[in-house]
């Protein structure tokens, strides 16, 4: 928010002001934006957990919001999501050796943000049908 008073003119003096003023209003809202964002992220770019953590984190996101905003992401949807897309990475390298294939699959899925131990698990599942 302070970078767009600074790209709009306002005076630094000014910045508290606004800005607690629309903190009072209800128009700004971490906790809003943390539970928005990590929703958006997972329905639409399927993000793991880890990738949404380290995101809100670099927009500077108190703890407590981001806590808040991955309780909004149900267990249920976020294994189902996992599952296909591992699912979908090891049908698309039908061609590479077993390890190789393996091996990229779990790749893929740590990049999107995934836990290990999740990935792991799935990877080791698929391999085995």
């Amino acid at each position: 928010m302070q970078q767009k008073l600074w790209d709009l003119g306002v005076r630094r003096a000014e910045h508290d002001e606004v800005i607690s003023t629309l903190i009072e209003e209800d128009y700004l809202n971490e906790e809003r934006f943390a539970k928005a964002f990590a929703g958006g992220k997972f329905r639409m770019k399927e993000w793991g957990r880890k990738k949404i953590y380290y995101a809100l984190k670099e927009k500077k996101v108190s703890e407590y919001s981001i806590k808040k905003a991955m309780k909004e992401i149900d267990d249920e949807d976020y294994k189902k999501i996992l599952s296909e897309l591992a699912e979908k990475k090891y049908d698309s390298l039908k061609g590479e050796q077993y390890l190789v294939r393996k091996k990229k699959t779990m790749d893929y899925l740590l990049q999107k943000g995934y836990e290990p131990d999740l990935v792991t698990k799935v990877v080791g599942e698929l391999s085995e049908k």
